[in-house]
């Protein structure tokens, strides 16, 4: 194992790669570091230890007499997402971090440039952080939480791509609004069926998901439903001639039932009112189930969807951004 260790002045080691038995270690720093964003050590183990693109190497470790005091996380595809692009210019940075007590003495600089220097000499000339699919932990940088790690970022040349809202909102009380029912039924009756999937139905919705909106989308479905998420999460739409036309759902990343979407309906059926009518009895379903909120992590906060959103009750609750480093050309 390529061991690219230094010592700083204050003793800390930085950075190494990933080694068995720092696991627990580096979940109890990661916890210290960011507390807005914890994570638990089953989380890190299928986010990141499992992940089918992991490399020891590009999770860099900076450990002091013992004590890991921060990391950053370098990945590049070794398996694509869909097809056979491993999109082999392309890196990424999911997270990095400090510990507070070893901040102030160029820690986090070191620990990025070193999984910056990782990605380059795998040939990755462009580094987005913190976009990667399938397992991201947070689709980007939340300035607002972390202002020193923006600045950070921004020395080393990432730029903000475009931001990404997370919104929230109540299920207390909710009940499907009065225009959601008559469009509802205004469309029953010109022959749209919304209902719960059967199992043949599912092969269409994968594709539908994958062409027309994601393939981690179509990834993600396929995987929670294999997984045992039960079809009465997902609400799909066909118009009278029995084509899908959208869907939407609750329940798929991370088997986390208070997260809504993926949500998608096919561009020229926008407007006709299936959106809300797919997004609210979703949201009928959760509340039937108990449960008490609905959030999600990523969309447009000004695009149509966050709009939508915005109209059923959703409010933003944090704002990403993503960003992208360019290598010199």
């Amino acid at each position: 194992m390529t061991d690219r260790t230094t010592t700083s002045r204050a003793g800390v080691r930085a950075s190494r790669g990933f080694r068995a038995g720092d696991g627990p270690r580096l979940v109890e720093a990661w916890c210290r570091s960011a507390p807005a964003d914890p994570v638990s050590p089953d989380r890190f183990r299928r986010l990141v230890l499992l992940d089918a693109n992991f490399d020891p190497e590009g999770l860099r470790v900076a450990v002091d007499g013992g004590r890991v005091v921060g990391a950053a996380y370098a990945v590049r595809r070794l398996t694509p997402v869909t097809g056979t692009d491993l999109e082999p210019e392309q890196g990424w940075i999911p997270f990095f971090f400090v510990d507070p007590a070893a901040r102030g003495r160029g820690l986090g600089r070191r620990l990025l440039t070193d999984a910056l220097d990782w990605l380059h000499g795998h040939g990755r000339t462009r580094v987005d952080f913190a976009s990667y699919t399938p397992n991201y932990v947070l689709p980007g940088l939340d300035a607002a939480a972390y202002p020193e790690a923006a600045a950070l970022l921004e020395s080393l040349g990432f730029r903000t791509l475009y931001e990404a809202a997370a919104m929230d909102r109540s299920l207390v009380g909710h009940r499907l609004p009065a225009e959601v029912v008559r469009r509802r039924d205004e469309l029953t009756g010109r022959g749209y069926r919304f209902a719960t999937p059967a199992d043949d139905d599912l092969v269409e919705l994968v594709a539908l998901a994958g062409e027309h909106f994601s393939p981690d989308w179509a990834r993600a479905i396929r995987e929670c439903l294999a997984a045992g998420t039960p079809l009465d999460r997902i609400v799909v739409v066909r118009e009278p001639s029995g084509r899908l036309a959208g869907w939407a759902m609750h329940g798929a990343y991370e088997s986390v039932d208070e997260r809504f979407g993926p949500f998608g309906v096919l561009a020229e059926m926008r407007g006709s009112g299936l959106g809300k009518v797919l997004l609210h009895l979703v949201l009928e379903r959760m509340r039937a189930r108990g449960l008490h909120s609905a959030w999600f992590l990523w969309t447009g906060e000004r695009s149509p969807a966050g709009h939508l959103y915005r109209a059923a009750g959703f409010t933003t609750t944090r704002v990403f951004r993503v960003l992208r480093r360019e290598a010199a050309r």
